[in-house]
């Protein structure tokens, strides 16, 4: 059911009202943003890449298995980084290839041979 203007009206008075006593609560009612999610994950891939880094290095003292788990984790962490920078880039937005359209899908021209 749909509010009235007057009901819309107060309600929009008593948001302002509370954003003015109280900015902090308002604010965690309001959440955080897509953007702001993004970046944070973005943000803590990098840190996890860094470890990666450390256990590489580490492991090319200790044993080499430590080494492969390393960049394991260098891996995964830069794949997590591009894909919430990404998002953080696009503002959430999906962009590049359509699933309904596939690769082959497209038209061929006709001096393509291959």
């Amino acid at each position: 059911m749909a509010l009235s203007e007057k009901e819309q009206r107060l309600l929009e008075q008593l948001e302002a009202a509370l954003a003015a006593e109280d900015p902090k609560f308002a604010s965690t009612l309001r959440g955080s943003s897509h953007r702001t999610l993004h970046r944070r994950r973005a943000a803590l891939a990098g840190l996890g890449f860094l470890a990666g880094v450390a256990a590489l290095v580490a492991g090319m003292q200790v044993a080499w298995w430590l080494s492969v788990l390393g960049f394991i984790v260098m891996f995964v962490f830069t794949i997590v980084a591009l894909s919430a920078w990404r998002h953080v880039d696009t503002g959430g937005r999906h962009e590049g290839i359509r699933p309904d359209k596939a690769f082959t899908d497209r038209p061929q021209r006709p001096d393509d041979r291959f």
